[in-house]
């Protein structure tokens, strides 16, 4: 039987897949060295390997390798607990659920919100494994642009009115947002749930990065500024803290929420992997966590101005970039003359010359963004970032020697 005589699901047709994740495919694939500024990954020196590797055996067990508590294994659960009791942000065990990565949180907020046809907002530039998540839940998504203060609210009021349909959910990473790297202000997040209740609207609030900020004032997050608000779902991951690779994460839902949560979940995987939970629990339970992110956030402090001091040398006039206050990613837009460049054209000469990015319309489900690209700033190192740039120029070079009337060479600032 062939691919277009296969009974397929309406929902098949929705399922979009995702270009960040298959980077990391396609850069398996090459043979040449790579800078990669693609995927939103910790360096590999950022992994605490040692520490993981000097949880004593004892702390597995033959529990440690069947099934467990679907909504989570208790003792991570209350080291969770306990050590966000330490933060500006603290909650209670009965609203956190293990989830398999933060991914797993954002499937599980669409699955139990959203219906074939149900509107769903999403920031423009977005993070597209979220609305792709949403889209396969049948969403219809209207895209509201990102400014340097976050989502404009302002806006989403507008293009809400104009669209004719209230959203069911809105998706939004509100702190060192994926890919911008920006941050929602503070009266937008006031007035954000002010529109969640007007309209009755789940708030889907996705922050992998919160704990990542290295500068600037840390904001009130949606729990602190609406406790125990059943229209708030937050998703969050130890994907950016710790590893992705150990797929753990957490969502914190109105406890009344939890048992829908429980039963999204067992029809998906059962339960969390249950030794990454263990190994979890038992580094927070030794400290290594505060001391951990004290490290990251200096290392990716560093790395952000590295690659920003890079960017200004060898490209200056030539892109306009953010400037996060934390989290992994440079949001740059191509200007003047280069702005005529399609960045997925870009990626293909870069990826030659052996650097790798995620093109800008790879983050809109609207395939918006031709001119901009994301860089991660915490994958590499000074040395590579710098490395990085310099390919990056060249490639830039060349695209722009394809233009029509292009040059054949740079005339941006070096």
């Amino acid at each position: 039987m062939t691919s277009h005589n296969l009974p397929l699901s309406a929902r098949a047709g929705k399922l979009v897949g995702s270009v960040i994740d298959s980077s990391t495919s396609l850069l398996a694939k090459q043979t040449h060295d790579i800078v990669r500024f693609a995927m939103g990954a910790p360096a590999s020196e950022a992994v605490p390997v040692e520490l993981f590797n000097s949880v004593p055996a004892a702390v597995y067990d033959a529990s440690s390798y069947t099934y467990g508590a679907t909504e989570g294994e208790p003792h991570l659960i209350d080291a969770l607990t306990n050590y966000l009791s330490t933060t500006a942000d603290p909650t209670g065990r009965e609203r956190i659920t293990i989830t398999s990565g933060g991914m797993q949180g954002l499937d599980l907020a669409f699955k139990i919100f959203v219906d074939p046809g149900d509107l769903v907002v999403v920031e423009s530039p977005t993070y597209t494994n979220g609305s792709a998540t949403a889209l396969s839940y049948g969403a219809e998504l209207l895209e509201v642009p990102v400014d340097e203060d976050g989502m404009d609210v302002d806006q989403l009021e507008e293009l809400v009115a104009a669209y004719g349909k209230t959203p069911k959910a809105i998706y939004t990473i509100p702190n060192f947002q994926n890919p911008s790297g920006t941050t929602l202000s503070l009266p937008r997040r006031k007035r954000l749930l002010e529109l969640a209740h007007q309209w009755n609207a789940v708030i889907v609030d996705d922050d992998p990065y919160g704990l990542l900020r290295f500068e600037g004032e840390e904001l009130p997050t949606f729990n602190q500024l609406s406790p125990d608000d059943p229209l708030i779902f937050s998703v969050r991951t130890f994907s950016k803290i710790l590893a992705p690779g150990l797929r753990v994460g957490w969502v914190e839902t109105d406890p009344e929420l939890q048992q829908l949560v429980i039963n999204a979940k067992q029809a998906m995987d059962t339960c969390t992997n249950v030794p990454a939970q263990h190994l979890v629990a038992e580094f927070i339970l030794r400290g290594g966590l505060d001391d951990h992110l004290v490290w990251l956030r200096r290392e990716y402090h560093s790395r952000k101005t590295a690659m920003l001091a890079s960017i200004e040398r060898h490209l200056g006039g030539r892109v306009r970039t953010t400037n996060p206050d934390g989290g992994f990613f440079l949001w740059v837009t191509l200007q003047g003359e280069d702005a005529k460049i399609n960045t997925q054209r870009l990626f293909d000469i870069a990826l030659a010359e052996g650097v790798a990015f995620i093109p800008g319309p790879a983050l809109s489900p609207g395939g918006r963004f031709t001119d901009a690209f994301r860089l991660c700033f915490a994958s590499c190192t000074p040395e590579r970032i710098e490395a990085g740039i310099v390919r990056l120029t060249a490639a830039l070079d060349k695209a722009r020697a394809e233009l029509p009337f292009g040059t054949a060479a740079s005339t941006g600032a070096r």
